[in-house]
């Protein structure tokens, strides 16, 4: 897909929100086309994603139909969009496909497939423990895993500055990292301001 589909589908589907028509939660992606789009051309058909709670452009960008993922997102699954035929899944706990996706590249290896899998993580995922383990696994065992992190500096409105100071780990080379500012926040209604006083305006929601 191109920019311009990525942002007329979620352009639509925030509408259909805001007009009341999608009584779940749903969090849409925005302000990452082009990187995504980059990623998602070295990754083929028989690979395996696996996603988060924002994972509409992962979806689409991995083969999804814009029908059939507007239909589950109308149905409550904007958060756990999931598609065996595509070999793509998501979770909307925090953290819950690291370890999942270390299972399938280590099944992948034993079979000596050829196939890779690649898992799209928030920069929120960094604080928790699953995360680190699965990472350690897969650099020990040399496992056919990529983790991606889509770092916009916000878990839950909070900057890393403030969640963890001014340290962050060097992760080995299985962990991949790309910089972008949301266009749509987790929470919050009218302007937020969060604790650091760096002040994200939007009006959906």
């Amino acid at each position: 897909m191109k920019i311009k589909e990525l942002i007329e589908f979620e352009k639509e589907i925030a509408d259909l929100f805001e007009a009341g028509k999608i009584p779940y939660p749903i969090h849409l992606s925005g302000g990452n086309e082009e990187q995504l789009i980059k990623i998602f051309k070295k990754i083929k058909s028989r690979d395996y994603v696996f996603s988060t709670h924002r994972s509409h452009y992962h979806y689409l960008l991995k083969g999804g139909s814009p029908k059939k993922l507007k239909k589950m997102i109308m149905g409550g699954k904007s958060i756990c969009i999931n598609d065996p035929k595509l070999n793509f899944f998501s979770s909307a706990i925090v953290a819950g496909c690291p370890t999942i996706a270390v299972g399938v590249a280590w099944a992948l290896k034993r079979k000596k497939s050829k196939r890779h899998v690649f898992c799209l993580v928030g920069d929120g995922v960094e604080d928790e423990g699953h995360f680190y383990e699965a990472v350690r696994y897969v650099d020990g065992h040399n496992l056919p895993c990529t983790f991606i992190i889509e770092d916009n500096n916000r878990s839950v409105e909070t900057p890393k500055k403030v969640r963890y100071g001014k340290t962050e780990i060097k992760w080995p080379k299985c962990v991949k990292r790309y910089h972008y500012k949301c266009n749509f926040p987790h929470v919050g209604t009218g302007n937020f301001v969060d604790f650091s006083g760096i002040k994200t305006g939007y009006k959906w929601m």
